[in-house]
């Protein structure tokens, strides 16, 4: 059974970043992306022009940049790494009503990745309060895995950088 960790977020959080379901290094590390591959924190690096060297920099980004980070799975069963082999009957979401609730000020949500965004759209915006909802700009970026060779390091930086686009007001 894989568990997500909780939000790592800033005190007024404006837009939400969320994975789907930590990977093996990263449940291993207890750290967002921890798999040296991933692309996420280069990227929110290169966008926001913060270091990113070690786990207390990266959560910096988040907390600096009026962000919050979180996975849409609060639960599933997997073998391996991969979204793919996620067993769709063990999955349990995330409360997003609470948080999204708690967190009024958020207005943007970027998934990052085709397996949150399914996720999301099938397990939890139909729950979502429609005053939630209606508040919402969802975003389905590349997935930063290394697993989604597809796309180079340059095409993801410029597909995720809305999400420095985006007025993140400190």
């Amino acid at each position: 059974m894989c568990r997500s960790f909780p939000p790592v977020m800033a005190d007024n959080p404006r837009a939400l970043i969320l994975g789907s379901m930590p990977g093996i290094k990263s449940l291993a590390a207890r750290e967002y992306y921890a798999h040296p591959q991933n692309a996420f924190w280069k990227i929110l690096s290169v966008l926001f022009d913060m270091p990113a060297t070690d786990y207390a920099q990266r959560l910096r980004i988040i907390t600096e940049n009026n962000l919050a980070l979180w996975d849409v799975l609060k639960y599933c069963e997997r073998e391996g790494s991969l979204d793919s082999a996620i067993e769709g009957t063990s999955i349990e979401v995330n409360d997003f009503t609470a948080f999204l609730t708690q967190h009024k000020n958020i207005s943007r949500v970027f998934l990052n990745g085709g397996k949150a965004a399914q996720e999301f759209k099938r397990r939890v915006l139909p729950d979502l309060p429609r005053e939630i909802a209606a508040r919402l700009t969802i975003t389905q970026l590349p997935s930063t895995s290394p697993a989604h060779a597809g796309m180079t390091f340059a095409d993801k930086a410029s597909a995720w950088s809305m999400i420095s686009d985006f007025q993140v007001l400190k």
